[in-house]
């Protein structure tokens, strides 16, 4: 029996790094549906909060709710591939008439969130996850 080199160990703990990935990147996306729902931590542009049943309030909503379930761990799959696709809406509704590149128009917060969820939709969770819990 062979000692398990470093890259062997780093390589098996693939499944708890794509747990923290998740947890990280729906705190940052969170604060998202934070800010447009409750104009917390910070305001959106211009101040206060988004009307509730409008466009931008409905992605205040996904982003605050799934970010949330996206968080826990919980219906990972489908809610991520949803949340990929409002994030598709994002850039192409808002960033893209700006311009190509995504340093010129914004949108690069929301193109990277749109490939993150959509791997996340086919990934899974991970062990650290409710999702994980409930196959046991």
């Amino acid at each position: 029996m062979t000692t398990p080199t470093l890259t062997s160990r780093w390589q098996s703990m693939t499944p708890q790094f794509l747990s923290i990935l998740r947890i990280a990147a729906a705190f940052i996306f969170i604060q998202s549906g934070m800010m447009k729902l409750f104009g917390y931590p910070t305001t959106k542009i211009g101040g206060g909060t988004v009307a509730l049943f409008s466009q931008m309030g409905v992605g205040g909503i996904l982003e605050f709710f799934g970010g949330a379930l996206l968080l826990l761990g919980f219906c990972t799959r489908p809610v991520a591939f949803i949340l990929s696709g409002e994030m598709a809406v994002a850039y192409f509704q808002f960033h893209a008439p700006r311009g190509f590149w995504t340093l010129e128009n914004g949108g690069g917060q929301a193109m990277l969130f749109c490939f993150l969820w959509l791997f996340i939709s086919a990934a899974g969770a991970g062990p650290w996850s409710l999702d994980a819990l409930r196959k046991k």
